[in-house]
């Protein structure tokens, strides 16, 4: 893997209530809820929680994505405009 390569695995997993809303779980615990529609689209777009794909989608749906180094990465000369 090299060092550009997102991880595999973010540590995210998910499960599907009964009533059909779905907790998104960050390292075992609990760190989202979808309802309704949302949880039903998640569940259509995510049928593997182990894929890269499917770790990426949840953390941004639990906001967990941003590390902190975007204002200064908004300084380096290949973004400056």
């Amino acid at each position: 893997m090299s060092p550009y390569e997102p991880p595999q695995d973010l540590g995210f997993a998910y499960r599907v209530r009964k009533n059909g809303d779905v907790e998104v779980l960050h390292h075992g615990q609990l760190a989202a809820t979808l309802r309704g529609h949302d949880a039903a689209d998640f569940v259509q777009e995510v049928p593997d929680a182990t894929s890269a794909d499917a770790q990426q989608l949840m953390a941004r749906l639990t906001g967990n994505y941003k590390r902190g180094n975007e204002r200064r990465a908004a300084s380096h000369p290949r973004n400056r405009r």
